[in-house]
């Protein structure tokens, strides 16, 4: 299959990371992705919950992002993101490690119950604070796909399995292509 919907969905993904939308991944994006998803997940600003977040989203900004830029360097172009999430799709080991780390301090986020699963509502709620025009129709629609067993809830396996798809799949049919809540991906 040709890279394109996975090139796309990449750009996707990334125009949603940059919260501020200067083209560029930071640090800064990662806190406002993590004070945006505390308050769609309830947590009060300057809570202990949320600031738990939020030092989630910041440690992997040090933990993913930071360790790969070149010295000095404080930011990842948009180019830069899509070539090298888009490396990882040849590569299932290191896939695993990165976005399988992403996934599992995403889970640890999303889980606000500690069931070591994700329900509907928790999927959307941890979703809307990334995707801010999503509908809790298009998340139960993605919810459906994501959820393979059908039990109404996302498994750990489920839910990183999921993330891992979305960031890596060629596959339009995947499971993991509707993990923004869409399969319609604009060009990039």
């Amino acid at each position: 299959m040709s890279d394109e919907l996975l090139i796309r969905k990449i750009g996707h993904g990334f125009d949603h990371l940059d919260r501020d939308g200067d083209g560029r991944l930071t640090e800064h994006d990662h806190t406002l992705m993590g004070q945006s998803v505390a308050a769609s997940l309830g947590h009060p600003e300057g809570s202990p919950a949320g600031q738990r977040v939020i030092a989630a989203y910041l440690a992997i900004w040090r933990e993913l992002h930071l360790p790969h830029l070149p010295p000095g360097a404080d930011a990842v172009s948009r180019a830069e993101f899509i070539a090298s999430t888009r490396t990882l799709a040849d590569d299932p080991a290191a896939a695993l490690a990165t976005l399988g780390g992403l996934a599992e301090a995403f889970l640890a986020v999303a889980d606000t119950d500690g069931d070591e699963a994700v329900d509907g509502e928790e999927f959307f709620a941890f979703q809307h604070g990334h995707f801010p025009a999503l509908t809790r129709q298009a998340a139960a629609e993605a919810f459906r796909h994501l959820d393979r067993d059908g039990d109404g809830t996302l498994s750990r396996e489920e839910f990183i399995g999921g993330m891992v798809e979305f960031w890596t799949s060629r596959d339009p049919a995947a499971p993991g292509t509707w993990w923004t809540g869409t399969t319609d991906f604009p060009p990039v």
